[in-house]
Order: C-alpha cells, then sequence, then structure tokens
C-alpha cells in the first residue's frame, strides 16, 4: 500500500488528494440531497417534448438574459459534477440529467427525451416521485 501511495504521490501531490477526497464527499453528499428535491419538484410532463417549456417569458428582457445566463452556468456546474461522479462517488447520471435540462442548446429536448428514457432511469426516478406522492413522469412516445 505504501508503494502505491508513493507512486501516486509522485504525480499528485497529498494536498491535491485530501481536496479531491473532499470533493467528493461534497459531491456525493450533495447529490443525495438535491438530486431527490429537484427531480420530485419537476412536473409530469417535464421530459415531454409535445409540452412547450417557456422559462421566464413574462420577465423583463434583461432579467431574462440574466436568468439564463446564471441558469447555464448551474447547469455546467451540474454537467460537470456529473461527470465527474461517474468515477467518484455519487449519483452521475442523474446529475449530469439535470445539469443538461439547465442548459441551453439546439436538440436539448430530444437528448433529454433520450436519456430520461432510459429503462432503469426512469424507474429509479418514478420510484423517487412515487414515494413523495407526486405521479409518474410522462414521456413521448417514439414517432
Amino acid at each position: 500500500m505504501d508503494g502505491l501511495f508513493s507512486f501516486v504521490n509522485q504525480y499528485i501531490s497529498t494536498e491535491s488528494l485530501v481536496t479531491l477526497t473532499v470533493l467528493s464527499l461534497v459531491f456525493f453528499v450533495g447529490s443525495l440531497i438535491a438530486i431527490p428535491i429537484i427531480l420530485v419538484r419537476l412536473p409530469a410532463d417535464f421530459f415531454d417534448i409535445r409540452v412547450p417549456r417557456p422559462w421566464m417569458k413574462d420577465h423583463h428582457p434583461v432579467l431574462r438574459l440574466i436568468g439564463h445566463i446564471v441558469k447555464n452556468a448551474v447547469g455546467a456546474i451540474f454537467l460537470f459534477a456529473g461527470f465527474l461522479m461517474l468515477f467518484l462517488p455519487g449519483q452521475g447520471i442523474l446529475t449530469m440529467l439535470i445539469g443538461v435540462s439547465m442548459l441551453d442548446f439546439p436538440g436539448k429536448r430530444k437528448l433529454e427525451a433520450k436519456m430520461i428514457g432510459q429503462p432503469a432511469v426512469l424507474h429509479a426516478i418514478n420510484g423517487m416521485r412515487q414515494k413523495f406522492g407526486k405521479p409518474p413522469l410522462v414521456i413521448a412516445p417514439d414517432p
């Protein structure tokens, strides 16, 4: 074990390893708290591509622009954290799904529908929603 630690320590400092460990724990605990809260609060038709999803349409254009910038920045953080959680402890796929749903890019709705339409992901989310008395998510049928 000492040999492995000294080998890793040649390339990564002890402070970096401690920082990565702490970040891993923070992402893990944060995802355990945030993911269920977010997924339970979503409307049942949130991932249905047949339903339009306007965001802040009745707000002042400057406020809407600032809101979009903040939403995309938070989405990028969730996407990056979800990617890290694929290798570190945490709910990587669900965190990435939340990050993607917060970002704005062409084809986003179809990508979301494909990700959420995976049977294991949809079953996990609907099971979580059922525990809190929320209806299951509605997904558009494949054309």
